[in-house]
């Protein structure tokens, strides 16, 4: 019962409604005259006369509950204005709202006077009777969203810490005359290990760049981070007088380490088994991924988005990508992104001589990274940090800054099948170099330089190259090279430094050798790969290749700014 008197109520509602809007028989004039306003002296208020219709609304309801559907409309409509059920909707229908309805949304506006008009007691259209709508009432345009361009986002600046050198003009002159950063070891002792040979980094000085209390303290990846950080801004002309006119809401940190503060971490291990007394207070902050970005954002007071990404090997590719995001979406309109690692320390060759693979040329340092060549025997490891001065393109030319490169896009893919190996067929690698493309709008036509990610193992370089050839093999003009066979791999900093490369190679219009390709592996096409010397390259779009442990693969392309 309740039920059906709630269902009745609002039909009751409406046919009174309707009612109100149409010419009933002179019989009934009476009726409808309750439902009119009146200029008798007995004017009822807007709020009784609502509670009068409803009353009789729901009256007319209740007593029609028993009866069927068709019983229950025609003896209320009938009650109400004499006629059957079809002559009222008929003539309900053929009436159009009126104007009042289209300027009030709808006259059966009660519930809705404004609060003067309650306080008063005033209905809202008084002395008429107001016409409801019957007819669908008409769709409401929706305003679509303006459309708006995509903020491009260009390179203004760069900064590095290197095998071959701290300045990006230095690092890359090295690159082209094809000269080797690798070397022995000298950091520790290393004799016990069968690997003794890195891409280590030997005069390195703090002076200048970060305070001597925290100089002492910090892991060497943060310190490497932090100089080639500022060395970035210095590049990318951000002077005192600069930095005072950014808003530092609007520019953000994001760079990543793929292994962190691992020396801080052992040397409290260390500590420990004498006493927790001796243990350095900083060792839990600095031995995070995450520390190094969040230092060097409260060093030059940047509070846009700052964190870490760590993805192994492709750690920088994944935090350059994600910066340029940030700046897309007008999250931020600078960042500085990249990566750092310094592992080469005991704990760290130990790891990787255990799952052997490294490379033991211990008698011929420099020609021991060798990508692609069919005696490789391992990567070898490396140590620095790269960052890239990403700023929006309005942004830059409003200061005056020099405009290095542009950056399209990337893409990131996991192969979900092994922790170090890649699948046999490459889908990832050729996936994420599909998307990259997609997301930067280059065709594969476009792409004639990449900087490959090739780290001079046996499985990795050909499966890398065979999904390149996938891509783009019908390209006559692509040229391929492998910055890791003069400074090794640099873990999570090996994307950034890569990208300064490929950078510069847009730059200058030369691209660096392959050095140590002396016997290519079966089925490499030599013509495809750079030669022992540099090669002159007018770079249309040129791709970087950073992949890690994990099954992480991570593609940028970079071209030069038009």
């Amino acid at each position: 019962m309740a039920g059906s008197t709630s269902f009745s109520s609002p039909l009751c509602t409406w046919l009174v409604a309707a009612c109100m809007s149409v010419t009933c028989d002179q019989d009934h004039r009476t009726s409808a005259h309750a439902f009119r306003s009146s200029s008798s002296s007995s004017k009822l208020t807007t709020s009784r006369r609502r509670k009068l219709l409803l009353s009789k609304c729901n009256a007319a309801a209740t007593s029609a509950v028993a009866a069927t559907s068709h019983s229950l409309s025609s003896r209320f409509v009938s009650s109400l204005c004499g006629s059957s059920f079809q002559d009222l909707m008929n003539s309900c229908l053929a009436f159009e709202p009126c104007s009042q309805y289209y300027t009030s949304n709808g006259a059966f506006r009660s519930t809705n006077l404004n609060r003067r008009q309650r306080r008063l007691g005033r209905p809202s259209y008084s002395g008429e009777a107001m016409a409801v709508a019957v007819q669908p009432a008409k769709e409401v345009a929706t305003k679509k969203k303006p459309v708006t361009k995509q903020r491009r986002v260009v390179v203004t600046g760069m900064g590095l810490v290197s095998p071959l050198g701290h300045d990006p003009d230095v690092f890359y002159n090295n690159l082209l005359e094809g000269c080797s950063g690798v070397s022995e070891i000298e950091t520790f002792d290393c004799a016990k290990f069968p690997t003794r040979i890195a891409g280590e980094i030997k005069s390195f000085s703090t002076d200048g760049w970060v305070s001597p209390k925290f100089s002492k303290r910090m892991d060497k990846f943060m310190l490497y981070m932090l100089i080639a950080g500022k060395k970035a801004l210095a590049d990318g002309g951000i002077t005192e007088d600069v930095m005072n006119e950014l808003d530092k809401a609007k520019c953000g940190v994001l760079i990543g380490s793929g292994m962190g503060g691992m020396k801080v971490f052992n040397d409290a291990i260390e500590a420990l088994r004498v006493s927790y007394r001796k243990m350095n207070p900083f060792c839990v902050p600095f031995a995070t991924t995450n520390m190094g970005s969040a230092m060097l954002a409260m060093d030059i007071g940047w509070m846009g988005p700052n964190y870490s990404i760590s993805t192994a090997c492709a750690t920088s590719n994944f935090c350059i990508l994600n910066a340029a995001n940030h700046i897309i979406r007008g999250e931020a309109d600078v960042m500085l992104c990249g990566g750092s690692d310094a592992a080469i320390i005991p704990i760290g060759l130990g790891g990787f001589v255990a799952c052997r693979a490294l490379s033991q040329r211990n008698d011929e340092p420099t020609r021991a990274s060798r990508p692609w060549d069919k005696n490789r025997d391992g990567f070898v490891m490396g140590e620095g940090a790269g960052v890239l001065l990403l700023e929006e393109l309005e942004h830059a030319k409003r200061r005056g800054a020099t405009i290095y490169a542009e950056f399209l896009g990337g893409s990131f893919t996991c192969d979900a099948y092994h922790m170090t190996e890649p699948r046999p067929d490459g889908s990832g690698v050729i996936l994420c170099i599909e998307k990259a493309l997609a997301q930067s709008g280059v065709s594969k036509e476009e792409v004639n330089y990449i900087n490959a990610h090739a780290t001079s193992t046996p499985a990795g370089d050909l499966k890398e190259y065979q999904a390149l050839m996938h891509c783009f093999g019908k390209n006559p003009d692509l040229k391929v090279n492998s910055t890791k066979s003069m400074i090794g791999h640099l873990l999570g900093a090996a994307g950034a430094v890569e990208a300064i490369a490929a950078v510069q190679a847009i730059r200058t219009g030369w691209v660096h050798p392959n050095i140590n390709l002396e016997t290519p592996d079966e089925g490499v096409n030599t013509s495809v790969l750079v030669g022992p010397k540099k090669e002159r390259l007018d770079v249309k779009a040129a791709l970087s290749n950073s992949f890690g442990f994990g099954g992480h693969n991570s593609s940028i392309i970079f071209a030069p700014y038009k």
